[in-house]
């Protein structure tokens, strides 16, 4: 479970950010302020970092605040999951990462696999939307929801990229060391369940 100050600076900065977005008077453009560089010392107390970091990034969110988007692409072959190797953490993960502006979620979802992957696919059923404060990743500063996207294998080949040192293809039992900030053994498992299961619907909180 993640920690209680935790959620109490993701919703004073989202407060602020929205209250900053909608053109307040003098008086609220500094209270809006106020709360910000508070959920800034709070964040920074709770997880021991520096303050002026965590108040650039705060500083740097504009607009009406709502949940970022991950999402993954869940590829099987021969009855394995097709994960990639993340440079970042040494850990294995399901090919995928933030959505962009101007594709939707399957887009996005293809764009990310082919990326860090090197496979074309085509996203042919959504699996789950979760919310990812509620699935055991470690904490991040922003609330985000994970989408998932079966995808199905329509060519390329196997290549490494800019974020990624590997690509593999896993069986069910016996998964490698797993990025846990981008998936969790228990959301695999889930996936597997889901292909052999194409009759389900999709899972959300």
């Amino acid at each position: 479970m993640e920690p209680v100050w935790l959620d109490w600076a993701r919703r004073l900065q989202a407060i602020a950010q929205s209250g900053l977005a909608y053109s307040p008077s003098q008086y609220d453009l500094e209270r809006y302020e106020a709360v910000r560089e508070i959920a800034a010392e709070m964040m920074a107390d709770g997880s021991g970092s520096a303050v002026a970091p965590i108040r650039d990034l705060f500083a740097g969110q504009a607009g009406h605040a709502t949940p970022k988007v991950d999402v993954r692409g869940a590829v099987f072959r021969d009855d394995r999951i097709l994960l990639v190797l993340e440079r970042a953490d040494g850990g294995w993960t399901l090919p995928g990462g933030w959505a962009d502006v101007g594709e939707s979620a399957a887009e996005a979802t293809v764009r990310e696999v082919r990326e860090e992957s090197g496979y074309e696919t085509r996203a042919v059923k959504l699996l789950a939307v979760y919310d990812r404060n509620r699935h055991g990743h470690p904490a991040i500063p922003f609330h985000a929801y994970k989408v998932f996207f079966r995808c199905e294998l329509i060519g390329g080949a196997p290549t490494s990229s800019s974020e990624t040192a590997g690509v593999d293809w896993f069986a069910e039992v016996g998964l490698p060391a797993l990025s846990t900030s981008r998936v969790t053994a228990a959301q695999i498992w889930r996936l597997f369940e889901h292909y052999r299961h194409p009759e389900w619907a999709a899972d959300f909180d």
